[in-house]
């Protein structure tokens, strides 16, 4: 076998490469001195904008974007001194319909960094901020450009694609400095609907924490089945979970304190199941039907038992 035109073809290529080497030597040290340069850029940009105050987010934003841009600006010389004959336009003309598949290929990874810039720059929440997003609810740890990252109440990390969080509903609990809260009590139906209502609201008063101003308040909400709810409402600054948590415990145990330590009543949910004999004659008769508790000052209607025996003695 002539194996001349293979050791011809292998001693060109060490020639091409030992040519070459120079080049490959000094690209690399070029690319290595702009990875430093990216990163001092990137210091620069975030003390220059800390300097005037802009937002955390703003900051990362700014300071991610010069450090890909150094690094970019610093590929395509190295592209260039380790091939000469390369060029921006050659780049673009070799990408061509290649590049259109890269982009529907990669349309996801694109949509999430559009979202998370418009996110940095809009700011409808920061680092720090406590968010809910559908069943995911906790603080924000960081924006990304790609997705953001938050920790949940129970010490969970949940990461959330920029898109998402860009195009639907996102609830931020921490956006301002006041937080109402509210909590429905229920009272007897005997029981002095007035009288309840103060006693909640100087419940409330002597908590510490809740805010004088906007002042607590007790709504009558509701007629239920066993009792008169009264919705107690008040506000609290700052509004993070844990001081919703802490207000929330002092708040119910004024309350329940104060309500039955002044005999009100704080009744359950019940059911009274009554055979035929021992319901009441006017039961049927909507002008003298009683339809609940209390049974007022007047003469209770008799059972229907008693009703029958007395018409039996009558006979």
């Amino acid at each position: 076998m002539d194996f001349s035109i293979a050791w011809q073809k292998i001693n060109q290529m060490g020639r091409d490469f030992m040519a070459l080497l120079p080049n490959l030597l000094f690209g690399l040290v070029v690319f290595v001195v702009f990875i430093f340069i990216a990163r001092g850029v990137q210091s620069l940009v975030e003390r220059l904008v800390q300097n005037r105050g802009q937002s955390q987010s703003l900051k990362l934003l700014l300071s991610r974007l010069s450090y890909v841009a150094a690094l970019l600006l610093g590929i395509l010389i190295t592209v260039t001194i380790v091939v000469p004959s390369f060029t921006p336009a050659s780049l673009i003309s070799a990408l061509g319909v290649g590049g259109v598949a890269i982009g529907f290929a990669f349309k996801d990874i694109f949509q999430n960094f559009l979202a998370g810039v418009l996110l940095l720059v809009t700011e409808p929440f920061r680092i720090g901020d406590q968010i809910k997003y559908k069943d995911f609810e906790g603080t924000v740890e960081t924006i990304q450009t790609r997705a953001t990252t938050i920790k949940t109440y129970d010490g969970r990390r949940v990461v959330i694609p920029n898109a998402e969080l860009f195009i639907n509903a996102v609830t931020v609990n921490t956006a301002y400095e006041q937080r109402r809260l509210q909590y429905d009590i229920g009272i007897g139906y005997g029981d002095d609907i007035g009288k309840a209502r103060q006693l909640i609201i100087e419940a409330m008063k002597g908590v510490d924490g809740v805010l004088a101003d906007p002042a607590p308040e007790a709504l009558v909400v509701d007629l239920a089945g066993s009792s008169v709810n009264i919705r107690a409402r008040w506000w609290i600054n700052p509004p993070r979970r844990a001081d919703i948590m802490d207000a929330q415990d002092l708040v119910l145990e004024a309350i329940k304190n104060t309500l039955t330590a002044h005999g009100i009543d704080l009744p359950f949910p019940t059911q009274q199941i009554l055979w035929h004999n021992q319901t009441e004659l006017t039961d049927g008769d909507r002008k003298s039907q009683r339809e609940g508790w209390p049974t007022g000052k007047g003469d209770v209607p008799q059972s229907r038992a008693e009703g029958r025996q007395e018409k039996q003695e009558q006979q």
